[in-house]
């Protein structure tokens, strides 16, 4: 996107510079992770990287799962199960993989399930993830079905990496927003000076 030289001197003469900058640094979205709900439960669903897998890598997945009234639901108290379909899918298709579920503590979540998923190919996918209370729980047994596109993969091949959890993304998540935002940065100085040193050298 970008604006007329026009429209950023308005967006300066009438709001400042501090304006212009948070217009253009809104440009940039970040993607939202996907959150579904079922009964009396709900689940959030983040893929390492950035929620873009791609094709034969190693791709992390984890599910914030949560009871009615935001209690976290940790996998010690769900028998939890996740298949993965491509799409389109039909009722009865057999899934291509059954990842297992792992414990993983991930953003401000302790002890939710996760799991390395090596999608095959680019293209898109369902994710389903299905459960019932371990022991004595009180939620229903549900089912989440999550739909995800994986991206085309790079030539390394990463697909024969463990299966480990990860500790924490809450590092990983602040650093990927270091690049963009510099990036952002540099892009709004650069207009700011295209708009300004103009102006001075009239004067």
């Amino acid at each position: 996107m970008f604006l007329p030289v026009s429209q950023i001197k308005s967006v300066i003469s009438t709001y400042g510079l501090l304006s212009l900058l948070i217009l253009l640094t809104g440009v940039v979205t970040a993607k939202a992770h996907q959150v579904k709900v079922a009964d009396d439960v709900g689940a959030t669903l983040h893929i390492e990287p950035n929620d873009t897998p791609r094709a034969k890598e190693a791709s992390q997945a984890w599910f914030a799962l949560t009871h009615k009234g935001g209690k976290t639901i940790p996998i010690a108290e769900c028998d939890c199960q996740l298949a993965v379909y491509t799409e389109p899918y039909v009722p009865g298709d057999t899934p291509i993989l059954q990842p297992q579920l792992t414990v993983i503590a991930a953003e401000r979540y302790q002890g939710i399930p996760g799991a390395v998923i090596n999608f095959p190919r680019p293209g898109a996918y369902q994710l389903d993830l299905s459960g019932k209370p371990s022991s004595g729980q009180e939620f229903q047994p549900f089912k989440l079905k999550f739909n995800v596109t994986v991206a085309v993969g790079s030539n390394n091949n990463q697909s024969t990496q463990p299966n480990q959890p990860i500790v924490s993304t809450e590092k990983n998540t602040r650093n990927n927003f270091i690049l963009p935002l510099t990036a952002m940065a540099l892009v709004s100085i650069g207009a700011i000076s295209f708009v300004i040193f103009p102006c001075i050298k009239k004067r």
